[in-house]
């Protein structure tokens, strides 16, 4: 009969133990709205047919929601996010630590069939325009995390069960920017009560 290793997860070393806390940006309607902030909100408005048009489709709905200030969770498709090459390698890249560390720990002990659990912790993710441009528009980045378990048979051969799961505060820090465009004045939609941050999520399963 095998065992199942209950010491600490394989491959968490380096990952986080809790998914990163929103901004510090004011709280929702704190601030009163000014006429910028109204123009601000008719030049989003106008993005998401348009990004549609361009058939950027995750971008479009994931600005729209902010829009609709809700605040309300937002679920993505984590299997087409897995889909991306970048992100694929780096979710393979934690699942062969996870065989590396499993077969350590079993050839240091009775080499019976024997299961590990293992967890990669919270990881950032950044999307690019290389990545995808869809996805960068739509998260820009993200917070991913691998928890599973190894099975190491007898002759050594290993078999991976895992959840994958993807988590991101949406939302404009102040005081960031992205390509010369500073996010303060989208930041002020929420903080004006104009539009809503709102917590994104996705998870998806598999076995390797």
């Amino acid at each position: 009969m095998g065992h199942t290793d209950l010491s600490r997860p394989l491959g968490r070393d380096g990952g986080w133990a809790e998914a990163e806390p929103p901004c510090g940006n004011a709280s929702f309607a704190e601030l009163p709205a000014r006429p910028y902030d109204l123009l601000t909100l008719a030049v989003c408005r106008a993005l998401p047919p348009l990004w549609s048009l361009l058939g950027l489709r995750r971008a479009a709905g994931a600005l729209r929601h902010y829009l609709g200030a809700t605040g309300a969770p937002y679920r993505v498709d984590a299997e087409e996010l897995l889909a991306l090459p970048a992100l694929r390698a780096a979710v393979d890249g934690q699942l062969a630590r996870w065989r590396t560390e499993a077969l350590e720990r079993w050839r240091s002990g009775p080499g019976t069939p024997a299961a590990y659990p293992a967890d990669s912790g919270w990881r950032d993710f950044l999307f690019t325009r290389h990545v995808s441009t869809d996805w960068w528009l739509a998260l820009r980045c993200a917070e991913f995390r691998l928890t599973g378990t190894v099975r190491v048979a007898a002759g050594g051969t290993t078999a991976v069960d895992y959840r994958f799961a993807v988590h991101k505060g949406w939302n404009f820090d102040r005081g960031k920017s992205e390509c010369g465009v500073p996010f303060a004045p989208f930041a002020r939609l929420h903080e004006t009560g104009l539009a809503r941050e709102f917590t994104v999520s996705g998870e998806a399963f598999g076995h390797a």
